[in-house]
Formats: structure tokens, sequence, C-alpha cells
């Protein structure tokens, strides 16, 4: 047991911990009793505020050890969450202000709400509610294995039950605290996670290379290091079959982060467009983190540092190895900052991704099917209920199923969310896919997607199936056609599915107008996506809590912004 660690990641957790259940109080509007400011914090953080909560929500604890361990093992390709985070914001800049603004006039809490409003059609809206909710469960579950990783380093390292007893404690605080202060308690805690972290990998990334020769002695070691190995996939630099997958990986990634619910949330919360800009410009630093924090992989190498055995599965748990790095080569005191830092990086995803699901399932499914008529009280109070159980399924997740498991889903995870891809970004733009394009679409991209991931199999790790995202262009076959023939190059399912997606969307479109089906009816205005926060038609927050208070005390409703509030009903 690693006691001095220990003890310093104890009072670093305790401390966020008091900062989460203050953060009820902190920028506190009317009332919490409405998903307005539970699950959007009032929709008036500042850039400050908002470039921690979404630096802390898209730069997670699973982030900060998997990619170093994924340089650790492969090498060059896991250096491609480095392209996939520098081209992110300009490919969504734009669209990210379009959703703020339309989102404000309309009431919008969730991708799924602007969907119904932009096509009149709740089963589309349902398949992206439902899309949202299942890619982002495992996701929730790897920042736990993130945060088992650094357990396992300080000596936390159990099997059974009791071995994921100090997980499931951690994660009853987290659900008490974002129970009670919503979206809030992230948001505060996010600024003593980033500034940990920023503080720990500078120091890392300048003490380290000099203990072990020099950046040219590492990828020296790195090399010999692969050169060694039977794979031909790893090395130093990227190979002939592996180029084209690194840059669909980073293309795809980038295309899906933000159609993840969880991403949304953060930008939904913010107080204006110009918050958004600036965000967009600020962000990329977090990517320079992540540059300097991926190279650790191959620090590690160099160091001989080894992955800690999984007691609960019996094999190496190679997301131990930045944990073990920092232990066996920082001072202890110093070690335990550096495990509270990735500790505490793991609440803060995880609260806002738990908030992100209840807000859909309250929204777009709870209000559209169980109860049309609920209160926003009732929604918030039924947000708060659907947070503590998405929270303790991922937890379940990782105490009776393989963790393996739940980076699998994840990948799935990725693959699924980009079909949300044409009817919500796109949309963002024009209505002119057909709503039956978009379904048709959807269960094109969605379908094929999944059959190529069941195709792919890698025997040494024992499956045959779902073994990853990476699929040979051989591989892809159009009613036993193969249009590369026995091509070893890879290419990333996502884009491959997504390509599937638009085409059928497109062909449906062309049949479903042809045909002069109706295509549902769309309660924006052109106008709305460029509203800023100080239109006089950007809908108040917590808006229908207040009319109920004034109709409790016998007075009529108030309507804001003359004709356009018509257009308000999602």
């Amino acid at each position: 047991m690693q006691w001095t660690e220990l003890i310093v990641f104890s009072v670093l957790f305790l401390l966020v911990t008091v900062m989460g259940f203050l953060a009820a109080k902190w920028q506190r509007g009317d009332t919490l009793e409405h998903l307005d400011e539970w699950g959007l914090g009032g929709r008036k953080f500042g850039s400050w505020i908002t470039w921690f909560l979404v630096g802390g929500d898209l730069y997670t604890a699973y982030t900060f050890v998997a990619v170093p361990a994924l340089m650790f093992g492969a090498g060059a390709l896991g250096f491609y969450a480095l392209p996939y985070t520098v081209i992110l914001y300009p490919l969504v800049f734009l669209p990210l202000v379009r959703m703020w603004s339309v989102s404000r006039v309309h009431g919008y809490v969730t991708p799924a709400d602007f969907v119904k409003g932009r096509y009149g059609s709740h089963w589309l809206a349902l398949l992206i509610a439902i899309t949202g909710i299942v890619a982002t469960m495992p996701y929730i579950a790897l920042q736990l294995v993130g945060l088992e990783a650094v357990l396992r380093s300080m000596g936390l390292n159990g099997s059974g039950i009791l071995g994921h007893l100090p997980l499931f404690i951690a994660f009853v605080i987290l659900a008490l605290y974002t129970y009670q202060s919503g979206l809030r308690a992230p948001a505060l805690i996010a600024f003593v996670k980033d500034i940990l972290i920023y503080l720990v990998i500078l120091v890392a990334i300048v003490y380290l290379p000099s203990k072990f020769g020099g950046w040219g002695e590492i990828f020296n070691d790195a090399q010999a290091k692969f050169d060694a190995t039977p794979s031909k996939a790893d090395g130093i630099l990227l190979t002939g079959t592996n180029q084209l997958q690194y840059a669909t990986l980073a293309l795809g990634s980038a295309l899906a982060l933000f159609l993840y619910p969880h991403s949304l949330t953060g930008i939904l919360a913010s107080r204006g467009r110009n918050v958004i800009k600036r965000n967009m410009v600020a962000l990329p630093a977090y990517s320079l983190l992540l540059g300097l924090l991926a190279l650790l992989g191959l620090v590690a190498i160099s160091a001989g540092t080894k992955p800690i055995v999984n007691q609960a599965t019996g094999r190496p748990d190679t997301n131990t190895i930045v944990p073990e790095l920092f232990g066996a080569n920082f001072p202890s005191w110093f070690a335990g900052i550096a495990f509270a830092a990735i500790g505490i990086g793991a609440l803060v995803p995880a609260a806002i991704m738990s908030i992100a699901a209840a807000n859909l399932w309250t929204r777009n499914i709870y209000k559209e099917y169980v109860k049309k008529n609920a209160t926003p009280a009732e929604e918030a109070k039924q947000a708060k209920l659907a947070s503590l159980v998405v929270k303790f399924g991922a937890v379940a997740f990782i105490v009776f199923v393989d963790p393996q498991f739940s980076i699998d889903l994840q990948l799935i995870g990725g693959v699924m969310i980009l079909q949300t891809l044409p009817a919500v970004a796109i949309a963002l733009y024009t209505r002119w896919f057909h709503v039956y394009g978009l379904v048709a679409g959807w269960i094109g991209g969605m379908g094929y997607g999944m059959w190529l991931l069941y195709t792919i199999g890698n025997p040494a790790i024992g499956k045959s199936h779902f073994a990853g995202s990476a699929l040979p262009l051989g591989n892809i076959s159009l009613f036993g056609w193969h249009p590369f023939g026995a091509s070893t190059t890879q290419i990333y399912v996502g884009i491959v599915a997504l390509f599937v997606n638009l085409l059928v969307a497109v062909v449906a479109t062309l049949i479903a107008k042809k045909a002069k089906a109706f295509n549902g009816t769309d309660q924006t205005d052109p106008s709305d996506y460029h509203v800023d926060e100080d239109n006089p038609r950007v809908k108040p927050v917590a808006a229908a809590h207040r009319d109920e208070a004034v109709n409790a005390k016998g007075h009529p409703p108030v309507t804001v912004g003359g004709p356009s509030s018509l257009r308000w009903s999602t």
C-alpha cells in the first residue's frame, strides 16, 4: 500500500467532494428544480468556466491513461488523438454557435430536442436519444477504468466485490453531489482537476525525459522495443497499412466528438455565442497538453515500466502504465498529486456524461412517451434519478463485466454516434434530407457499421468479433463484390458506416420527395440560428417554472418575444 500517495489523493478527493456539495449555491438561479438550472447550470457560464468545463469533459481520465498506454503498446498509431483534437475545433466552430442560438430561442436541452423541432418527428428524435444514451454509457464506464488504474497503482488492487469497494465509495459520493448540485458540481471541480493536470504534465514532460537521457535516447529505446515484436503494425512511424486508418480515425473521431450529448451539454450551458467562439480558439491548449502526455508512453518504455496485473482478471492492465511511471519516478507526495489529478479527472466527465444521458431520457423518452404533461420540477426529479441509474449502471459494468468489454463498447459507441451526424449537424444548415431518408440512413449506417465491427477479429487477444475498429479494405464487400480486392490497408469503420448512411439517406430522400411524402414541420426559423444572448427572442432560463409560479398566484403567464414565442414549443 502506497500510504503517502493514498493520503495526498484522499485529501484532494475530499476537497473536491466539499466543492461538489457547495456548488449547489454557486451562481444559483431561482431554483434547481428545472433542467435549465440542474442540467445546464443556468445557461450562464462565461468563458473561463466553459473552458474548464468543456476541457474537463473532453479530455478525460481515461484519455490521460489510455493514450500513453496506446503509445506504449502500438507506437505512432496512438498519436492519432493529437491531429484529431487539432482539426476538431475548426470543424465544429460554426455548427456549435448555430446549435447554441437555436437552442436558446426554443429552450432545447438535448440534441434530440433540436431534431424534433427541426423535423417535427418524435420518432427520429427517439432514435437520436437512444443512440446518445447507448453511446454514452460505456464512455462513463471507461472513466472508472481510468480511476481504477490509479487505485491499483496505490495498492488497492483486490479481486471480487471488495476489490472494487474504493471505486464504489468514490462513485456514491459523486452521485450524491451531482444529484444535489447538477452541472454546477463538475463545472466547479473542473477548475481543480485541470490545474492539477496542467501542473503534473508540465513537470513530467520536463523532468522525466532528462532523467532517461533525452528524447533521442527515448525514441531509440522505443524503436528497439517495437523492432523486437512480431507485429508489423507497431513502431515510432506509421506503416503502409495503417496510414489510412490513422487519418480516418482522426477525422471520424473529430466529427463524432461534439455529437456526443455530454459534449453539447457544456456548450449549451454557456452564456453566449462569443463564449463559444473564444473557447474554440482556446481549447486547443488542451490538445498541446495531450500531445505532450502521449509521449509519456514512450518515456515509460525507456523507464522499463511494467503494467500492473489486474487481480480481478489476471491480465496486465496497460492503463496503469502512466500511474506506474509516476509512482516509480516522482517523490511520493507529488505522485499522490498526479494520481489525484487523474482520479478527479474521472469524476468531472462522468458527472457531465450522466447528466447528459439523464437529460436525454427525461426530455425525449420520459416526457415524450411516459408523461407528456410533466412539469419542469418533475422533469428535474426524473433527470436526477436517471443520473443515479446511469452512474451505478456504469459501476456495475466494471464490477460484473470484464473492463475490456467496456473498451470494446466504447469503440462501438463511436461508430454509433457518427450515425447521428446527418440528423444533427447537417440539419443545422439544411433541411434537404427527408425525415424518411434520415431514418433509413441511420438504419443503414448503423446496421452496416455493426456488421463490419462484428467481422473484425484479433487472434492475438483471442477474440473473433468486435476486436477493434480498424477494417482491412479487402473485407468491404457489396453483395459479394470486393471493390478493393484483397487490400490489407486499414480504414476506420465509422467513416465507412457514415458513407453508407449518407448514401442511403440521399437515395431515400430522393424517393420520398418524388412520392411527395410529408417531411414534418420545421418549428425553427432561419434567423433563430444567429440569435445571441442579448436578443429579446432568447427564451428566459427556467421560463416554464416562472410561468407556473405566476399561474399559482392567479395571474396569466407572461409571453416573451412576441409572435416568435409561438415557436418555443418543443
